[in-house]
């Protein structure tokens, strides 16, 4: 159903809802010279701002309404801190997502200033055969994305080759973990059953890891097409062959790999926008689902790399042993470990309220095996 508005001449405008949240009951025209405090005031009042004037005002005025929205408290406890700075952040999306800009059909924006917009709203929101109303937020987010796309993100872990990200699929801005999955040992299962499974690739980049170490069968599963293509895209740009993709949750079709390896959303917690869905797992469903599954998809003698922070534990939101405890429940056993120490910015935010728990977050690579008990009589291996 389309919305519906009056522009600055007065003239009734309609246009669709294109924005990942619901939209603003109710529209109205805004230009240059409307101040922060009152376009602050309109959009606290329910009010969704039709943006008209200079883009580049526009965009200012997201940044001058950012630094106007309080912070978020802390809490007594860590868990209490992240609940409130969880609750804050979504207040202030509802907010700043009510600043609209209204498209033509084919993606064309009328703005002054404006720049060219058609090829990053195709390859984020495909074809648009009527006009539109999305929040800047979303836009900005949009043109972001395919910048990054465009540029590429180098990885030291791939020789330096670039990982090209699309809309919608998690990137690895923090890529420690890519280093555990270079230095832990491919299993030996693998020369009788070469088969490794990526579970929820995203990007693809942990398949493309596993490529350039010689694995020579790769099954990428992940239930957003747009992963998929991403990943197919990228991992023909690498060069690496043997690969087959599956729109699926978790295994797929898959059967005796040797092995088998997940990144899932290291947090458990509710999924509020399409960002949240590379972060947070609800009620750690994909977790849970890959422990209770692995075990009998593996060859034997194969392996299954999970690859998990401990910072939903330090924070409150998982109990200490609860990790361990489903592993035991799926009868896995435990074959090595290797841990790192984030490098990213936000361990050293002071201004994020969880810094010190970022700080020391440990990252690990557990690997995994089925059955309880080691018919080799090996022992864990921790590095």
């Amino acid at each position: 159903m389309p919305l519906s508005w009056n522009d600055g001449q007065g003239e009734a405008r309609s246009a669709q809802w294109r924005g990942s949240a619901p939209p603003p009951k109710r529209l109205r025209a805004a230009g240059d010279g409307l101040s922060s405090a009152s376009a602050l005031h309109a959009l606290s009042e329910g009010w969704g701002l039709v943006w008209e004037g200079d883009y580049h005002q526009a965009v200012q005025l997201l940044q001058a309404l950012k630094r106007r929205l309080k912070p978020a408290p802390r809490g007594a406890t860590p868990l209490e801190t992240f609940h409130l700075a969880r609750k804050a952040q979504a207040e202030h999306s509802r907010l700043l997502n009510r600043l609209l800009l209204a498209f033509e059909a084919g993606h064309e924006l009328p703005l002054r200033r404006a720049p060219e917009t058609v090829a990053a709203a195709q390859a984020a929101l495909d074809e648009a055969p009527e006009p539109y109303l999305l929040p800047l937020r979303e836009w900005l987010g949009c043109m972001g994305s395919w910048q990054w796309r465009q540029a590429g993100l180098a990885l030291p872990q791939l020789g330096g080759a670039h990982l090209h990200v699309h809309y919608g699929v998690f990137a690895p801005p923090r890529n420690e973990y890519l280093d555990l999955v270079q230095q832990a040992p491919l299993p030996a299962a693998l020369a009788a059953h070469p088969l490794a499974v990526d579970v929820g690739t995203g990007s693809g980049v942990l398949a493309a890891l596993l490529g350039r170490r010689g694995v020579r069968e790769l099954l990428l599963t992940d239930t957003s097409e747009r992963a998929l293509a991403c990943a197919a895209e990228n991992l023909q740009r690498l060069g690496v062959a043997g690969v087959r993709l599956e729109g699926a949750a978790l295994f797929g079709s898959a059967r005796a790999a040797g092995l088998i390896v997940c990144n899932p959303p290291w947090l458990p917690g509710k999924v509020n926008g399409p960002l949240d869905a590379a972060v947070y797992d609800p009620d750690s469903a994909m977790l849970r689902g890959f422990l209770a599954g692995v075990g009998e998809r593996l060859a034997p003698g194969g392996e299954a790399w999970l690859i998990v922070s401990d910072l939903a534990e330090r924070i409150g939101l998982r109990a200490p042993g609860e990790l361990q405890g489903w592993m035991d429940a799926a009868g896995l056993r435990l074959l090595g470990r290797l841990d790192t120490r984030p490098r990213h910015g936000r361990a050293r935010d002071d201004e994020d309220a969880l810094h010190r728990l970022r700080r020391e977050e440990i990252v690990s690579l557990w690997r995994l095996g089925a059955g309880l008990t080691d018919g080799a009589g090996s022992s864990p291996d921790r590095r």
